[in-house]
Order: structure tokens, then sequence, then C-alpha cells
């Protein structure tokens, strides 16, 4: 954590531009867009669902190819 006092006599725009520059220097910034996007890897669980619903999917999609009753996208 970066820690900036205002010093005496100092304008804010001298304080906001000292400021700025630490922050940079810090990596503060840097770090904070990067874990911005962050997504957690999924559990087994969840892959394991996601895989049983692609299945179960396909399966459908197979039945109602053999009724005719799915129509093929060209």
């Amino acid at each position: 954590m970066v820690e900036i006092r205002k010093k005496e006599g100092e304008t804010q725009g001298a304080f906001l531009r000292r400021f700025s520059r630490s922050m940079q220097r810090s990596g503060v910034l840097i770090r904070a867009r990067g874990n911005q996007f962050y997504e957690a890897k999924p559990t087994k669980r969840v892959m394991k669902e996601r895989a049983l619903r692609r299945i179960a999917a396909g399966k459908e999609r197979e039945r109602l190819d053999k009724l005719g009753k799915l129509t093929k996208e060209e």
C-alpha cells in the first residue's frame, strides 16, 4: 500500500502528480488491472456437469435427427 502525505505548502496539482508517479512505480495499478478479468478455474464437479450436459444435448440432437424434426443448417 502506498502512503503519500501532502507536504506543507505543496499545491494540489504537485501533490497529485507525486501521488500518481508513486502509484505507477509501486505497481499497484498493474496488479489491479491484471486481476480485473481473472476467472477461477472450474472445479471438477462443474467440469463433469458441463460434460454431462454436452453428452445429453448430443443425444437429444441425434434423437431429433432420427425423427426428422431437426433441420439441417447449410
